[in-house]
């Protein structure tokens, strides 16, 4: 059994590597191929862009692939097609959060919302969802396809656009102004319902899903172990939030008992010096890859 895995091309590239780095899964790149070696021998890695994935999942042209609820959307949009989605995994090319496509003019345009752009010329590579968001409103614009640099397009080349941005720098630096979002998107992994079928094929997509979605819950996430003295233990576990709760075992030394514990890496450096206050001793933070609910 082979998977035939495809992988983003282009801005998701670099973090989706990562992520499958932290999975467990290593992936070698190389920039004069367009198949990259991964260390599981029942899978081969495709690069492919992300806005023609589903296009190719769909097709068989390969098992399964990452790609944006936004190419998701175009997709079924354009041909009807259905994509089985298999996991939510919330990351982009900056940060672990959703980016937005949003609706943008110049900062001193007329226009203040989508209505007042009835008639407007509209620049965008998300040619099919933005058609869908203005007929859902009933505003008739022209939407046209843009190959990329859509943010110089206003006020010359087009009246707004729809965009993708994750913090709006790039927005704010060409002197445009967010009046709307018409969409929120995150990659998926998606798979041809033909490879859900094998299953062979269906337990290996679930099982990359597992891990890809662990690395995802780990992320940003330690471990703690520490003793504590019977008598203090109360006081140390009133400081430590945790997944669940901490768990406590008792040591070789009745009077002792060791904790552990899983936290947000960014409250660490405040609670260790509390937890070492009230009673903590042999601290040890360390580095998680996964987790799995």
């Amino acid at each position: 059994m082979t998977l035939r895995l495809g992988i983003p091309k282009g801005s998701l590239q670099d973090s989706t590597v990562q992520l499958f780095a932290r999975a467990g899964f290593n992936i070698y790149v190389s920039s004069r191929s367009y198949y990259p070696t991964i260390d599981d021998p029942e899978i081969e890695c495709t690069l492919i862009r992300a806005q023609e994935m589903a296009r190719y999942v769909a097709d068989d042209a390969v098992d399964a692939g990452l790609t944006g609820q936004d190419w998701i959307a175009e997709h079924h949009a354009a041909t009807g097609r259905e994509v089985t989605n298999v996991a939510d995994l919330v990351y982009s090319k900056q940060s672990f959060r959703k980016v937005r496509w949003v609706l943008a003019v110049p900062e001193d345009s007329r226009y203040r919302s989508p209505r007042d752009l009835d008639g407007a010329r509209v620049s965008t590579e998300l040619v099919r969802v933005t058609e869908a968001y203005f007929a859902r409103q009933g505003i008739g614009v022209n939407v046209e396809f843009s190959w990329g640099a859509t943010e110089v397009k206003p006020p010359d080349l087009a009246d707004a656009i729809v965009e993708a941005t994750e913090t709006g720098s790039t927005l704010r630096a060409n002197h445009l102004r967010i009046i709307d979002t018409v969409l929120e998107s995150n990659p998926q992994l998606i798979a041809n319902p033909g490879a859900l079928a094998d299953p062979a094929k269906r337990t290996k997509i679930e099982n990359v899903a597992l891990l890809l979605r662990a690395a995802m819950e780990a992320q940003g996430r330690v471990g703690l172990m520490l003793n504590v003295e019977r008598a203090h233990l109360a006081a140390v576990l009133a400081l430590l939030p945790a997944l669940q709760r901490p768990t406590v075992s008792p040591l070789s030394d009745p009077d002792w008992m060791a904790v552990s514990t899983v936290l947000e890496e960014r409250t660490v450096r405040e609670l260790i010096p509390r937890i070492s206050a009230a009673g903590g001793h042999g601290i040890v933070e360390f580095p998680l890859n996964k987790i799995v609910r």
